[in-house]
């Protein structure tokens, strides 16, 4: 099962510029979380600071007792093992066939033996649909076969903690659709604790179990899907509809003037439709049910005293639906 990941009071600045401030979450254990914002809010620089690569000036990031903010360098290096690292491009090695680049953690990190090595590779990148696969250059495929060959060698040391930095960037739609099953398969076969960095809204909307949102500096808010997905704060409401009435401006926050002109014009943030929850993603036919899923409804099931009215039906809606397809799905 995957590792708790613990973020208190961390904020980050280079030099007097602060990309955001006292940010505190708990990524729980084996579950799915996404991290959203707008284009520029420091998505992939928070990555960057659970992973210990970049160093906060204040705050912690707690993983297994590892401080990777505060903690000796030979601590976090060591925690950084737990760690599998998924980033937008792939990170190939352009020079070496699909084997190798998934192989490369391992020949870099273990002292495992060549048929120790192709055993787990070979596992991986059936895992991740690349089998035959394994001879082909990273020029020679998709880019949806390369973040796929990415998200192998991100598997192969076996991570309790796995990292996404914006997996859908330059994917269209259908792969998009591929890639978001992949991530829900991986999850319900190992467990492990996913952060997905995107601003895509069919992954949002689709594949996490918990969700967060960076803007102007600040965490707005984070938790489980469903208290997102019907959330009345505006900034949320605006950026998983995708609508242009709100406070998300081209470049940064609309002034009042603005704001003002759009409710004369009738696109106002308060006319919203009754909230509602698209399904989750579930893992494909045959594979073990996600064990996230039972402690997230848990865990939603004690928040709906803190929701409205109108979420709290939607929410109780899809509590309902969600258990349905479950007890279907399990053998008699």
């Amino acid at each position: 099962m995957g590792i708790e990941v613990v973020v208190k009071d961390l904020t980050m600045s280079f030099g007097k510029q602060t990309i955001w401030q006292d940010v505190t979450l708990t990524l729980p254990a084996g579950e799915v979380s996404v991290m959203l914002g707008p284009s520029g809010t420091g998505k992939t620089v928070f990555l960057k600071s659970l992973v210990g690569l970049l160093k906060p000036p204040q705050g912690s990031v707690l993983i297994d007792g590892v401080d990777m903010a505060r903690s000796p360098e030979r601590d976090i290096y060591e925690a950084r093992k737990l760690f599998g690292l998924m980033f937008q491009d792939g990170a190939l090695f352009g020079s070496m066939n699909l084997y190798d680049n998934v192989a490369f953690p391992l020949r870099e990190h273990t002292r495992k033996k060549e048929h120790e090595i192709r055993k787990i590779v070979m596992e991986r990148m059936e895992l991740v649909g690349l089998a035959g696969a394994e001879r082909k250059l990273p020029g020679e495929i998709s880019g949806g076969m390369r973040k796929r060959a990415g998200l192998a060698r991100a598997l192969v040391l076996d991570p309790k903690i796995i990292l996404c930095d914006e997996p859908d960037s330059g994917l269209d739609p259908v792969r998009t659709s591929y890639l978001s099953q992949l991530l829900i398969d991986v999850n319900a076969q190992i467990d492990a604790t996913m952060l997905i960095v995107t601003h895509n809204l069919e992954i949002a909307n689709t594949v996490p179990d918990n969700m967060g949102m960076l803007y102007r500096r600040r965490l707005v808010t984070f938790g489980p899907r469903e208290v997102l997905l019907t959330s009345e704060e505006p900034v949320v409401a605006q950026f998983l509809s995708g609508r242009r009435a709100g406070p998300i401006g081209m470049s940064e926050e609309k002034d009042e003037a603005t704001m003002a002109m759009e409710a004369r014009h009738g696109l106002r943030t308060e006319d919203n439709p009754a909230p509602t929850i698209s399904p989750q993603l579930q893992p494909t036919p045959g594979l073990p049910q996600r064990r996230a899923v039972k402690r997230r409804r848990e865990r939603v099931r004690g928040m709906l005293s803190q929701v409205s009215e109108a979420a709290r039906v939607a929410i109780e809606a899809d509590l309902a639906q969600e258990a349905g397809l479950r007890t279907t799905e399990v053998p008699a």
